[in-house]
């Protein structure tokens, strides 16, 4: 895959996401053409999930009260994971998202609090006997 590929050097920090967004075609099903100004007033956009970085930083419980002086056993950071993975299709909030462009590619940074939901293809739950369909 060719982003991955440009994204070896690339690294995202703490719960944050870098989304590939859609472009969405600027047409209506009756085929009528709409200006990108009506694209950018909508306030969920998509788009792939292209790197996901290591999750929420959870404080060491063998710290106690004084959090900044080092752990004797200190395993080092431990992370909350992400419920997000590379290759799922997320809608997210536009409010939350930074755009950045990374090697001529237009990329967008959001937290995992800026995430309302995504698609995953494989689940391994069949959600139509929950469904009732």
């Amino acid at each position: 895959m060719r982003i991955k590929k440009q994204l070896e050097n690339l690294k995202v920090i703490g719960d944050r996401v870098l989304i590939v967004p859609d472009q969405g075609t600027g047409k209506t099903s009756s085929g009528l053409y709409l200006p990108p100004t009506v694209t950018e007033k909508e306030n969920v956009q998509g788009g792939y999930v292209a790197a996901v970085g290591p999750g929420t930083p959870m404080p060491d419980p063998d710290s106690g009260d004084e959090p900044w002086q080092p752990a004797g056993n200190s395993q080092g950071v431990k992370y909350l994971p992400m419920e997000v993975e590379v290759g799922d299709y997320a809608l997210y909030l536009k409010k939350f998202a930074i755009e950045i462009k990374y090697k001529e590619v237009q990329y967008v940074i959001v937290p995992m609090a800026g995430i309302l939901v995504v698609e995953r293809e494989d689940t391994g739950v069949d959600l139509s006997r929950i469904m009732g369909e």
